[in-house]
Formats: C-alpha cells, structure tokens, sequence
C-alpha cells in the first residue's frame, strides 16, 4: 500500500472519526479503523516499536528512532515537561534485510532539538495510524562541570542476555545517563531474516527508551555489510558515516567510537578503514588542542575489538601485532595504538571477548604506571578496558593460567561496567558482577592533573 492511499484513507478515517465523536457513536470507530488499514495489514503493522534514544550532533538534541514493519504517513514525536503540546516531525526510511525473505521495515528518525538541560521529558512517537505508549528521559546537565554517570558493556545478545535484566531496574532508577553497547548486538541481528534483531531491540527497549543508547559495531554484525546495524540506529553524524565512527561529548568526557570491524572484513574493501584513520586522527587533534582539553580534559576512544587480552581463544588481541594496535602489517600504516598515545587518550574500552580486564597503564607492551602505590594517579600511558561479558549464547571466554605482566585485574562474571566521571580531575570505574547478584567486584580512581601527550608526561619523570 502507498503511501498516497494511506493519506486518503486516513483523511476519510478521519472525518469519519470526527463524525462518530461529534454524535458520540462509539461503536462506528474500531470497524472503520481496521477496514481502512486493510489488505492484509493490521493495526500492529504501524504501530511503533523498537524505540530507542540517542544524544544528537549536540548535547540539547536527543533523537528518537523507532520502527514500523509498513509505511507510515508520517514520522512524529509529540513531547513536553508536563504535557506533550509539542510536535515534531522527523523522516521515514526503508530498510530491506540482506536475508532470503529481503524483509522490508520501515526506520523513523525525529531530532528533538534546543532542549532544556537537566530537564525531564515526556514523549510518544507514531503517526495518526499509532501510537507508543508514554516514555520519558532527562537531558543533560548544561556545561561540563557535573558529573556524568555512564554504563558500558559489549556481547549481549537476545538469547542468554544474562544482565539485561538488572541493567533495566537500573536504568528505570535512573542511575545512568547513558549507555554504551561496546559492539555485538543480539546475536544476530540479521539471525531468522532479521527478526533476531526485532527481538533484541524490543528487549532493550525498556533501557534504550529512557536514555542515550550509545553503540559501537561489533563482528557479529558483519552480515550484509553491517546493513542491520546501520539502519537501525541513529549515532551522531549517521548520514554521513552510517553509525560507524562518530564522536559526541557528555559533562567533561570527550567519547570516541571506532569501527575495530574496518580492521578484519578487508571484503569490504580498505575504503572504510582510511576514511576512519583519517577521520580519527582529525578528531582526536581537536579534542586534544590546550583550549579544548582545557574544557572538556578527559578522552575516551571505545571499540569492539581489544588491543590487548589475556584470553585462551586465541583472537588477535593475544598476537603482539594485533591489527588495531600496529595496523595493517604488509602497508605499515593505521595502527591505533600510537594515535592513542600521541593525543593523549585516557581510556580504551573494548569488548569482543566474553570476560573483564583491567590493564596496568600500556603502551607497545610496556607498563606505565603512575607509581607503584598509586598506578592510575598521573598515569603515563592509555589504560585499557575490556568489558565483553553482558551476556550471549556463546557464554564464557576463559583466560590463559600465566597472568600476564600488563593485566592487572580479570574475571569471568557476567556483568558490565560502570563510569562516573566526577570533574576535571577524577574517574571512577566498577565493574558490577551479575553472577553474584550486582556485587562490585573490581573498582578503580583515575585521577589526572594533566591532560597532555603521553609522551610529554614520560618525559617529564626522566
């Protein structure tokens, strides 16, 4: 069905309904609702599903995304503080799966923008043919100087989603301000001609709904080039790079996500991975000048897939030429590791492998800590951590015996990680165990009085 004669219909749908109303016929409006949407169609065909939040191209703009299996007449969010008296309309597009029934959804995207800070909204979104339920979020606070409450955690999928649960009652706590999906979606999302992904998206629904819903792409999207991942969300500057590589500021942390993925499907060509190089490089040379480090000091690049692990399942992050630390081995050139050190990057966060691991402060295989007493105190190289064990279907990643002499802290637990980063000056990091009921069970202070090139702080100390 068109969209043409959906709008005819609606129209008489409309003038029908504001006839029954005007004589209060209640029982002429269902049965002509249903007729008019006809053809093998039913309500539930448009009605919105799938909603999820994320930060916009600036921090007063959130934007809502939702999906239809039809087309809509139109695409709208309706919002306000006490009353939703505010309408916007936002834009419709067509998704077919890579799959053998090339199924066909329909992907909505509304900017809602210039909005107060550290304000609570109440929204729905759909179109005259249906509505979402009520939902709400909070914006940010303005400025930089407050503190930003994140949580992080990658490999959680539809099935055996083992954290999902109490990353829910959390959220509806409102004990985060965002979150960050540090790759591997659903386990696939292109899984049963994309309806793996239908279900993993509705499941988080509940916590995607109410805050940012932040994402990095993971292997496990790879099908179909990515194609499931970037339709279905909407990170900063998405038109441009379709969800792969963006960046976007929250309080006084400068967030980078990185496709790991341009690294290891070279199918897709070698295209994607120097654009993103170069783009990186870009970024992270104005998020480093004196002047913006001055405002907004701390920077922290997230990825799937680690530079460095301790794991038994021999992935490339076990090899000293890992691809993302020293790049493409026969060009010589894209290697990440570097770019990290030379701007100065506080933390990596990575995922991919099914475990937690905090690493001593490395840089090309060597530690350097703050001191020995306090190791993340003034620390002189990027610290690394890799928070992959939200929960999937391929369960545990298991670690080799020998410790080595860079991992500081593991563990097997399912569970995620938290962020709170409290000014200038200090970050707090715990990583919460879903095994054992929520208990934290790895915590640490970064705390920096400057935020310089590593290089300069290593200089400084000889």
């Amino acid at each position: 069905m068109t969209v043409e004669v959906l709008q005819r219909k609606l129209v008489i749908m409309l003038l029908w309904i504001t006839f029954c109303s005007l004589f209060s016929i209640s029982w002429c409006l269902s049965p002509f609702v249903i007729s008019s949407i006809n053809n093998g169609l039913t309500i539930e065909d448009f009605q919105p599903q799938q909603i999820h939040l994320s930060i916009g191209e600036t921090s007063d703009t959130v934007v809502v995304t939702w999906l239809t299996p039809s087309e809509t007449p139109s695409s709208v969010v309706k919002y306000g503080t006490e009353r939703m008296n505010n309408a916007v309309q936002g834009t419709l597009d067509k998704f077919m799966d890579g799959g053998r029934q090339h199924r066909i959804m329909w992907i909505h995207r509304v900017e809602l923008k210039n909005l107060s800070p550290n304000t609570k909204y109440i929204y729905h979104c759909g179109s005259p043919l249906g509505w979402s339920e009520e939902f709400s979020f909070t914006t940010w606070k303005n400025g930089t100087e407050w503190a930003a409450r994140v949580v992080m955690f990658g490999d959680m999928g539809a099935v055996n989603p083992q954290s999902l649960p109490r990353l829910q009652e959390e959220t509806q706590l409102g004990m985060y301000d965002a979150v960050i999906h540090v790759g591997d979606f659903a386990y696939n999302m292109d899984s049963d001609n994309a309806r793996v992904g239908d279900e993993f998206m509705r499941q988080i629904q509940p916590i995607a709904a109410y805050v940012p819903y932040m994402t990095c792409v993971g292997n496990h999207e790879f099908m179909y080039n990515f194609s499931n991942y970037r339709a279905r969300f909407t990170m900063p500057n998405y038109r441009d790079t379709e969800n792969l590589f963006f960046s976007w500021n929250m309080g006084p942390v400068h967030f980078v996500a990185v496709s790991t993925e341009a690294y290891y499907f070279m199918e897709f060509g070698l295209k994607p991975l120097s654009r993103q190089f170069e783009w990186l490089i870009n970024d992270l040379e104005e998020a480093s000048k004196p002047e913006a480090r001055a405002e907004r000091p701390w920077i922290i690049v997230y990825g799937h897939r680690p530079m460095y692990c301790s794991n038994s399942d021999h992935d490339d992050c076990r090899s000293i030429n890992c691809l993302t630390r020293v790049g493409i081995s026969l060009l010589n050139v894209y290697g990440m590791e570097a770019l990290l050190d030379k701007y100065g990057v506080d933390i990596a966060v990575w995922a991919h492998e099914h475990s937690y691991e905090r690493l001593w402060p490395v840089y090309n295989y060597t530690v350097y800590n703050g001191s020995m007493e306090e190791p993340y105190t003034n620390s002189k190289a990027p610290i690394h951590i890799i928070t992959g064990s939200a929960g999937c279907q391929e369960r545990h990643d298991h670690f080799i015996p020998d410790k080595p002499f860079w991992s500081a802290f593991r563990n097997s637990d399912y569970g995620y990680t938290r962020l709170t980063a409290y000014n200038a000056t200090h970050l707090y990091f715990e990583q919460v165990s879903d095994d054992q009921k929520g208990e934290v069970i790895d915590r640490i202070w970064v705390i920096k009085d400057q935020h310089v090139p590593f290089a300069e702080l290593r200089s400084q100390a000889e």
